[in-house]
């Protein structure tokens, strides 16, 4: 009997036009490929070039060891997600089988749309102090593999963060 996997995705008119979302792309197996700072940077510069390519404008990223979180938004009718991560996906994953001949990617990716309700530069804060939560860095501009294209993010980087990703608990008060 086949195995029919269910699909984690809203329906397709969900992830087109001028709306905000909150990436994460897990490597495969959770393995450490994006701590290799020539991985990091090709699947960086293949982020602008998909981003600019497919109308997305590049508002926060951060290239974790084993994962990488952005945050985009469609600029026009035709901003397609789905084809965004298509493409970012493969051409990332290709390169990487052919130089290191090993999957770069989980099967999946989580996406979050953001609400007119959320700050923008609260979730871009979340995405830049990662390393810092995670004990990379002590402060996110020290960070070689986060940026954005849109905002003064060495600035904004240290704003107070409230922003909780809707999957994670709360923080306590």
């Amino acid at each position: 009997m086949p195995f029919n996997r269910k699909s984690t995705r809203l329906s397709p008119p969900n992830y087109l036009g001028q709306k905000v979302y909150f990436i994460t792309v897990c490597c495969d197996r959770r393995h450490s490929y994006l701590a290799d700072t020539p991985t990091a940077k090709q699947v960086l510069a293949i982020l602008h070039d998909v981003a600019t390519k497919c109308a997305f404008l590049l508002h926060a990223y951060c290239a974790m060891p084993d994962h990488i979180h952005f945050l985009v938004h469609g600029i026009n009718a035709d901003s397609n997600l789905l084809r965004f991560m298509k493409e970012f996906k493969s051409r990332t994953a290709y390169l990487f089988k052919i130089e290191h001949g090993q999957q770069l990617w989980e099967m999946s990716y989580y996406e979050h749309m953001v609400r007119k309700s959320n700050d923008l530069n609260s979730v871009a804060c979340y995405i830049w102090n990662n390393p810092v939560r995670q004990g990379l860095c002590k402060q996110p501009e020290q960070f070689p593999f986060s940026g954005s294209c849109t905002i003064d993010w060495i600035k904004s980087a240290r704003i107070e963060n409230a922003f909780v990703p809707p999957w994670k608990p709360t923080r306590p008060v």
